[in-house]
């Protein structure tokens, strides 16, 4: 026995009793694309039609079968069980059309999904080549450490051990000075 049932916004559900498992699809699509969540559940054979519910919450399916009733809860997000019994006082029933199994139309029987094997941790990424340094005209830019020389200005961040001991830069013009001076002898600018 199989049933199907149009939910709405593109979804359809399809439910198939395969011997003792019940077999529930989920589809949706919409133009271009697509999506397909099947999962099987040990039901025991029906005893009566299965019955979808729509509730405030979501839409439930109901199987009466030999080993007694099961409850299943689908969502967008996915198919599961429901342990106990749901509230289902203000729940409007939906109808549910049979149709032809999967086997009686040729096609194989829906196996429900198997866990993907776990990825395999990535490799750590190799470290960066240094940049070189780039001209521009008068622009020249080091990347270690930063240095930006333009003209007579020159910019430096950071330091590096090929680094001159002693060879500083006026902040405001950027114009070489030594730790002596107490002003910059381009600017002015007080150091």
């Amino acid at each position: 026995m199989a049933y199907k049932c149009e939910l709405g916004n593109g979804q359809e559900v399809y439910i198939e009793n395969q011997g003792l498992q019940t077999v529930v699809t989920l589809a949706s699509g919409g133009p271009g694309q697509q999506q397909q969540a099947s999962t099987g559940f040990q039901t025991g054979k029906w005893t009566v039609p299965p019955t979808l519910l729509r509730t405030a919450t979501g839409v439930i399916l109901r199987i009466e079968s030999e080993q007694g009733q099961s409850f299943v809860q689908l969502q967008a997000g996915g198919i599961s069980t429901i342990s106990g019994t749901p509230a289902l006082g203000d729940a409007e029933v939906l109808s549910l059309q049979q149709v032809e199994t999967r086997q009686s139309q040729g096609m194989p029987p829906i196996e429900p999904m198997k866990p993907m094997e776990p990825m395999k941790p990535m490799e750590p990424m190799k470290p960066m080549e240094p940049m070189k340094p780039m001209k521009m005209g008068n622009m020249e830019m080091n990347m270690n450490p930063m240095q930006m020389r333009m003209g007579n200005m020159s910019m430096q961040m950071g330091s590096s051990s090929s680094a001159t001991p002693g060879k500083r830069f006026c902040p405001q013009c950027g114009a070489a000075v030594t730790p002596s001076d107490r002003f910059c002898s381009s600017c002015g600018y007080q150091l």
